[in-house]
C-alpha cells in the first residue's frame, strides 16, 4: 500500500494541474536540426518554420510546414531527396478573402493520395494574435484543397466543408485536420478537437475520428473522442506495423509550467484504429532525448525510410517555449515498432 501511494504521489506532481502523463518511453534517437527558419522565398518563414507534414512521392520528399511571415502563417513547401537537405519553394496556399474562414491563416496542410488526385486538408482561421507574431488563434477549422500532383498547384475547394466545431461537444472550440487513413471501406481522419470545461482555466484537447466515403464531401464525427479530453494532445501522424498488426498514433502533448506549451511527442497504440486505450501511451521525444530543445517539442510527422521510422518535428531550441523562431528537427525509431513495457 505504501508503494502504491508513492507511485500515485509521483504521478500527481508531474503536471501542476494534474493532467495525465506516462512513465513509459519509446525513445527516438534525435538527429538534430535539418531545416532552419528565416531564409524562405519572399521571407515566407522569416519568423519561424513549424507544424510539419512530410510525405514521399516518386522518390522525392515533400514537406509542408507553417511559414511565419510578415503577413501571417501560410503552408509552405520544401522538397528534398533525403530528410536532411531541403529546398524551400515558398507558400502553397494564400490567405482567403476578409470574409472567409482562412482570411488570417491557411496552414498545416495534411495530404492524402487516392491513387488519382492529391487531397489536402488544411487549417484555416479568421483570427490571430497581434503583430508581428500573428499566431493563428481559435477557432481552428478544417478546410480543403486539391491537386493533380504532390507538388501542387493546390486549388482551394471553397465549396467543401469537411466538418466544423459544434457547441456542446468535445470539439466545440477546435476541429482541425489530422492524418487520413483508409480502413474497411471508409476514410478515417484523426482530427484535433478542443473544448472548454466550466471552471477549468485551460482548454482540453484530444483527438477524434471523422468518417467519410467521399473525400470531396462532408464527414461524420464520432460522438466520443478516441481518448479523454484530459489527455491534452493535438495533431496526428499514424504508422501501421505489419509485424505485430499494431497501429501507432504519434501526437503532440501539451504540458504546463507557468503557461501551456508543446512539451513532448507522445505515441498511442492499438490493434483496432477505432478503439484506443489511454493507458497505452509513451513518450517518444521531449527534453530528455532531444539534443537541442530541452523544454519544448512541436508536433510530429512520421514516415518509413528503409528500416527506420523518421519522426520530423519542430522546436524553438534551448529552454524556449515560444511559438516563434522554430526550426525543424529529425529523430529516428528503429523498425519494427513494438509497444514499450
Amino acid at each position: 500500500m505504501i508503494l502504491f501511494m508513492s507511485v500515485l504521489s509521483v504521478k500527481s506532481q508531474k503536471y501542476n494541474d494534474g493532467r495525465p502523463y506516462t512513465e513509459l518511453r519509446m525513445n527516438a534517437k534525435d538527429a538534430g536540426i535539418v531545416m532552419q527558419y528565416g531564409d524562405g522565398p519572399s521571407n515566407c518563414d522569416l519568423l519561424g518554420a513549424r507544424d510539419v507534414w512530410v510525405f514521399e512521392a516518386d522518390g522525392t520528399y515533400y514537406m509542408h510546414y507553417d511559414g511565419a511571415g510578415s503577413k501571417g502563417w501560410l503552408s509552405c513547401l520544401a522538397v528534398g531527396k533525403d530528410l536532411v537537405n531541403w529546398e524551400k519553394k515558398g507558400p502553397i496556399l494564400d490567405f482567403g478573402a476578409p470574409s472567409e474562414d482562412d482570411s488570417k491563416s491557411a496552414s498545416y496542410g495534411v495530404t492524402y493520395n487516392d491513387g488519382k488526385d492529391w487531397h489536402m486538408f488544411y487549417l484555416g482561421t479568421p483570427n490571430t494574435s497581434n503583430a508581428p507574431d500573428l499566431v493563428p488563434s481559435f477557432p481552428y477549422l478544417t478546410m480543403k484543397a486539391k491537386a493533380k500532383s504532390p507538388g501542387g498547384p493546390w486549388i482551394k475547394q471553397k465549396e467543401v466543408i469537411p466538418f466544423r466545431p459544434k457547441p456542446g461537444t468535445y470539439f466545440s472550440v477546435i476541429a482541425s485536420p489530422g492524418n487520413v487513413i483508409r480502413y474497411k471501406g471508409e476514410y478515417l481522419q484523426f482530427f484535433s478537437a478542443t473544448t472548454k470545461k466550466e471552471g477549468n482555466p485551460c482548454v482540453q484537447r484530444t483527438l477524434g475520428i471523422a468518417r467519410t466515403k467521399n473525400l470531396d464531401g462532408s464527414w461524420t464525427i464520432d460522438a466520443q473522442p478516441i481518448v479523454p479530453i484530459e489527455e491534452q494532445v493535438e495533431n496526428s501522424s499514424l504508422y501501421y506495423e505489419k509485424d505485430n498488426k499494431t497501429w501507432f498514433l504519434f501526437t503532440n502533448h501539451i504540458g504546463i509550467d507557468g503557461g501551456e506549451f508543446t512539451d513532448a511527442i507522445w505515441v498511442y497504440w492499438t490493434k483496432d484504429p477505432n478503439k484506443w486505450n489511454p493507458e497505452n501511451k509513451a513518450v517518444v521525444l521531449d527534453g530528455q532525448n532531444c539534443n537541442w530543445s530541452k523544454k519544448c517539442v512541436g508536433l510530429p510527422s512520421v514516415l518509413v525510410v528503409g528500416k527506420r521510422l523518421a519522426v520530423i518535428y519542430d522546436a524553438p531550441g534551448e529552454n524556449s517555449t515560444s511559438h516563434m523562431k522554430r526550426n525543424v528537427g529529425l529523430a529516428w525509431l528503429e523498425l519494427p515498432l513494438s509497444p514499450p513495457k
